[in-house]
């Protein structure tokens, strides 16, 4: 609850996606998980923060297996 509050106040904060999504993926909920760190992989590069970036593509990878 805490995390989407988050990222709608501040849609650039790339680290606040990527717990989003982890937090979302924790709950059984792939589809959000999956959504919220695609949105963060675009704010990450928008911000040219590549470990953000990086960490959140192994996640959607991990999804894929």
């Amino acid at each position: 609850e805490h995390l989407q509050t988050c990222v709608e106040f501040d849609p650039k904060y790339s680290a606040a996606w990527k717990l989003l999504g982890k937090a979302q993926a924790g709950s059984g909920d792939v589809a959000a998980a999956r959504q919220a760190w695609e949105k963060g992989i675009e704010a990450a590069q928008a911000n040219g923060d590549k470990q953000a970036e990086k960490e959140m593509t192994v996640f959607l990878k991990k999804l894929d297996k």
